[in-house]
């Protein structure tokens, strides 16, 4: 990638020179950009995924952001499993000296309505989300606690703020993401340990966009004009706000959920998620109608 797409002009090289990063979910579209950004601004970092040879090959990627980079890709390991997260955590401390930082990333979603939706598909999103957060809590938090500035930040989204047809899965696993995070600031603020959110909007470029949101351009000309900012998010927008809160400006924010979507989350009744411009609430809830226009639709008749 060029530094103009992951990072801003405005941040001094150097600032995270000695410091380590642990992301799970790193090899994604939004924490790897994540990770690249800390890695060029001077941290070395440790990435964990479930695919080996992603996980692995977006390591090397990113250690390209800074000459003598060390970036550690720890594939085939699933956030659900405490022995995995505890071994990639031993080892992230093992080969590159501790761990300062935490971004908890790691993630699933699809578009289900409640009738379509299994108890295994809602637990599925649950274990991966909740449960994997409070794991990767668990695992770097004794490592955490030996850093001058132990640092958490946890991908979110907006979805709980109001609901969001289609998403109750994911919206319930948001919810208690959040409340993780406000618990860790609680507990282990008095610690040191600062714990925050970042809750990204719809993010161009993302898998994430790709498979909530139609392909058609109008309907995508339609979601831009819905939100307040005018524009959809990049993955700078979310690059740059982890830096500053990784950074000494960000040093008395505190178990906060920072929303980073121009607003959008203010206008979310309208929000097209897994819908596009052919359809309208609730009329495609009393079908069972999902937008055909997906990447990967997940197809559930509704029972309304």
């Amino acid at each position: 990638m060029n530094e103009s797409e992951y990072l801003s002009p405005v941040w001094r090289d150097g600032i995270f020179k000695g410091r380590v990063v642990f992301v799970t979910g790193g090899a994604g579209t939004i924490c790897s950009v994540q990770t690249r950004a800390l890695v060029r601004l001077g941290a070395n970092a440790c990435i964990l995924g479930r695919n080996v040879e992603k996980t692995e090959k977006a390591a090397e990627d990113i250690a390209t952001a800074r000459p003598g980079a060390k970036v550690i890709g720890i594939g085939g390991c699933d956030v659900r499993k405490p022995e995995a997260l505890q071994a990639a955590a031993d080892r992230c401390v093992k080969e590159l000296g501790g761990i300062d930082f935490v971004i908890a990333g790691a993630a699933g979603n699809f578009i289900v309505p409640m009738s379509g939706m299994s108890s295994n598909a809602f637990k599925s999103v649950m274990d991966i989300d909740v449960l994997g957060t409070f794991n990767t809590i668990k695992a770097t938090m004794p490592h955490l606690l030996r850093s001058s500035s132990p640092r958490i930040i946890y991908v979110s989204a907006t979805f709980h703020y109001t609901g969001a047809p289609l998403q109750a899965h994911v919206s319930a696993a948001k919810a208690a993401i959040d409340s993780l995070a406000a618990s860790v600031a609680l507990e282990y603020g008095p610690l040191g340990v600062q714990s925050n959110v970042i809750a990204p909007g719809g993010i161009e470029g993302t898998e994430g966009l790709a498979r909530l949101s139609s392909d058609r351009p109008e309907d995508m000309e339609a979601y831009k004009k819905q939100i307040p900012s005018g524009r959809i998010g990049t993955v700078r927008d979310i690059a740059d706000a982890t830096i500053f809160l990784f950074s000494d400006a960000g040093t008395y924010i505190n178990g906060q959920v920072i929303p980073v979507d121009g607003a959008a989350w203010r206008r979310q009744g309208g929000a097209q998620i897994g819908i596009d411009g052919t359809m309208q609430y609730p009329d495609f809830l009393l079908t069972g109608e999902v937008s055909k226009n997906l990447r990967d639709p997940r197809k559930g008749k509704s029972k309304l």
